[in-house]
């Protein structure tokens, strides 16, 4: 098993490897795979983990016949046939990978008679996540399939340990593929901001009230930003001292800028969605009502 310690310590270890390379500006585009008219050209792969995705099921069925190639992490396998098998059997992901100490041996008999590539990763140093993610991503490079983007559902939620390995595999992601990896849970998402300048799209709609940005390993030296409603100027972020959480947008804001001289983890809410319409559109209970925590501490 993965220990706490051993996954800080290599976010640390990675932050201070990356914390001298400035990217180049990045624009990133979270949710827009997720628009009515846009989701069959949205050229995702989707990972699904080992949590609860009845509250985001609009979503993945959004984008399900969309995404180029779809994978199961161990449990997430259960979850998928859980929530989607019962109405509607092509729900059935192409992969289903791990050490499988959690998947039921009738689901993985299940996906491997409807054709899915069954992929058994048994070392124990990295979690299933990570195994397949790096499965996905090469089968993308072998293949040349044309994906854009990786997002991954069911990665919040339960486990705060386990929360932070996932958070732990975005910081490993960069070093296998150059693809953004959006972290999906039933209200938010999370992607890793390496050191350099960044465009976030923010103007589809299904975005809540509430974004963030959050220094994980590693003191963030330097961060500016713009659209925010209270924005970086040239600020240190860490724990124990500044950190950007409960934050919101501008006025009419359509993007929000970040740069940044060490990784962040930009944070942001998702709608609570509740079906979908008959027209395509998303129904959704309107905006969260997020309590801001108006303090130093919370934000800039």
């Amino acid at each position: 098993m993965l220990h706490i310690g051993w996954l800080l310590g290599r976010c640390v270890s990675y932050a201070d490897s990356t914390s001298t390379r400035m990217a180049a500006e990045k624009l990133w585009s979270p949710l827009s795979c997720f628009q009515p008219g846009l989701q069959k050209d949205a050229n995702v792969a989707l990972i699904i983990l080992n949590r609860p995705i009845h509250d985001v099921q609009p979503l993945l069925k959004r984008i399900w016949d969309g995404a180029v190639i779809r994978a199961a992490a161990d449990g997430g396998a259960n979850r998928l046939q859980e929530c989607m098998s019962q109405e509607d059997h092509r729900y059935v992901p192409d992969i289903v990978s791990g050490d499988f100490d959690s998947v039921r041996e009738e689901v993985v008999q299940y996906c491997k008679e409807r054709g899915s590539d069954v992929i058994h990763t048994p070392d124990q140093n990295s979690t299933d996540f990570t195994k397949c993610l790096k499965i996905v991503v090469n089968i993308v490079k072998k293949k040349s399939l044309a994906v854009d983007s990786i997002v991954v559902f069911g990665a919040f939620g339960g486990r705060i340990d386990q929360t932070i390995a996932n958070i732990n595999t975005l910081f490993l992601a960069s070093a296998v593929t150059d693809l953004p990896v959006y972290l999906l849970g039933d209200d938010s998402l999370a992607c890793l901001l390496l050191p350099g300048r960044h465009r976030i799209k923010v103007d589809t709609g299904l975005e809540a009230e509430w974004c963030g940005l959050i220094p994980i390993g590693t003191e963030c030296k330097r961060a500016s930003t713009t659209g925010l409603k209270w924005n970086l100027e040239n600020q240190s972020m860490q724990f124990g001292g500044l950190v950007s959480t409960s934050n919101s947008y501008a006025p009419d804001a359509q993007e929000v800028s970040v740069s940044t001289e060490q990784p962040l983890l930009w944070t942001m809410g998702i709608q609570t969605l509740t079906s979908e319409g008959h027209n395509g559109s998303l129904n959704y209970n309107g905006s969260s009502e997020q309590s801001k925590q108006e303090t130093p501490e919370s934000h800039s």
